[in-house]
């Protein structure tokens, strides 16, 4: 079978809409918007929030997501774990300021902290996994819900006064352009749902474009300001090992906290993919919010954690599912054989769909991918 025009090999561990990324960064290193066209992005990468917040609101079933709530120690334990313990590691990250990293960088670092977890990578690893997909995708909806409130509030308390250009104008901006809108999506929901439903490919790439105008405006301000001056190959270098041994603390503390809290295997697998990650797609455009044109730095460590963790995850969620099919060998004997040949071969269950427990898997903008050894 011929592979699609616009997928990448499979050998390749990158993500393909990270590489899109890349290309915007570089894009706008080469030809930032200056002046009148610095103007008219600004006004497009506006616009393109308030719609991109408009069609999470729309997409994302309240219905289904109260539903979950009767698994409400899990989705305390992945909440605990985005809007504390990451908050935390990146507070007691500051004494690594300055030797380690810069300023500007700690700064984005502590941002990546912030921000709520990933909705579509986390359920399409733990359905790898064989794990719980229904609470995956509940604990990802709830960690967006809450974001939207909880991520502006902790940026007043640990950004304020910190460097991080946040104010209470900031506020009220994340106010208006993020939060109204969704409410604003979730209201009309009712009447617009099954039109988005049938065109969900056509708005995939209407939330991609609106992440790349957003990445491509705060770029573009960040090289007409000169930051990018204020960090070498080196200091860059710094940032991937503290993101790697984050990452590593959290995927750690998640499986093993998850473990000693009791939960089964499957509520354990994930509440580690769920409470270990963090949503690129959500905080790009606060991050354009909140920091203006030192948006460009505030993001870089984010988008290296986005990379790394899909990467790391992949890994991880087929150990899971080899682990899981030796413990039903071990269980079962012959009989056991034959199943977990079978749950090796199955394809992960669905879970993208405009009605059902997919619907609300699809408030992840559809640049929340994984790379393609991942999606089995």
């Amino acid at each position: 079978m011929r592979r699609p025009l616009n997928q990448l090999p499979s050998w390749l561990p990158v993500d393909g809409y990270l590489l899109a990324l890349v290309g915007t960064v570089a894009l706008a290193a080469l030809l930032p918007a200056r002046g009148p066209s610095a103007a008219i992005s600004e006004g497009a990468s506006t616009g393109a929030v308030t719609l991109l917040f408009f069609l999470y609101g729309a997409r994302l079933s309240t219905r289904e997501a109260m539903t979950g709530l009767r698994h409400w120690r899990l989705h305390l334990t992945v909440l605990a774990c985005t809007f504390v313990l990451f908050p935390v590691l990146g507070l007691a990250a500051r004494g690594l300021v300055p030797h380690v990293l810069p300023p500007a960088l700690y700064t984005g670092l502590l941002f990546l902290c912030l921000v709520p977890s990933t909705i579509q990578s986390s359920i399409a690893f733990t359905s790898l996994a064989r794990g719980n997909v229904a609470a995956a995708i509940c604990a990802g909806s709830f960690s967006s819900l809450v974001g939207l409130v909880v991520t502006p509030l902790l940026a007043v308390l640990v950004l304020h006064g910190g460097g991080g250009g946040f104010s209470a104008d900031a506020l009220l901006s994340i106010v208006c352009r993020l939060l109204l809108p969704f409410v604003a999506g979730q209201l009309l929901r009712r009447w617009i749902g099954g039109f988005l439903t049938r065109h969900r490919k056509l708005l995939g790439l209407v939330d991609r474009g609106s992440i790349l105008l957003v990445v491509y405006t705060a770029f573009s301000a960040g090289m007409v300001e000169g930051i990018w001056y204020q960090v070498s190959g080196l200091r860059l270098l710094c940032l991937l090992g503290v993101e790697a041994v984050l990452l590593a603390v959290m995927l750690t503390a998640t499986s093993y906290g998850a473990r000693r809290l009791g939960f089964p295997r499957e509520d354990r697998i994930a509440i580690t993919f769920a409470g270990s990650k963090k949503s690129l797609a959500a905080g790009l455009p606060m991050a354009g919010v909140l920091f203006g044109a030192q948006a460009g730095l505030a993001v870089l460590p984010l988008m290296l954690f986005h990379q790394m963790q899909l990467m790391v995850c992949a890994v991880l969620a087929k150990r899971f599912a080899a682990q899981g099919a030796h413990g039903v060998q071990g269980a079962h004997g012959t009989q056991g054989v034959g199943e977990a040949r079978e749950a090796r071969n199955a394809p992960p269950a669905p879970v993208v769909g405009g009605t059902g427990r997919g619907g609300a898997a699809e408030a992840e903008v559809a640049g929340e991918t994984v790379v393609n050894g991942a999606r089995g």
